[in-house]
């Protein structure tokens, strides 16, 4: 039961979840901050916003290179 209470205690936003793991990608990260988001943060929006930042960045990548190559 304890288990279930610990879930239900983390109730950060989606958006709070998607600007961590956007500072995670660069590596920029406080100790402190960490520590917070990890009591804090969904482990399913941390996955989601992952794979979406991950999309966004592979996206990002071809983009520059079809530009930079089509010329």
């Amino acid at each position: 039961m304890d288990d279930l209470e610990k879930i239900k205690q983390r109730n950060a936003s989606f958006g709070k979840t998607m600007k961590a793991v956007f500072w995670s990608f660069f590596g920029i990260r406080k100790k402190s901050d960490y520590e917070k988001d990890a009591q804090q943060l969904n482990p399913v929006h941390v996955i989601i916003a992952g794979l979406l930042g991950a999309i966004i960045f592979v996206a990002t990548l071809i983009l520059i290179v079809k530009s930079v190559v089509g010329k």
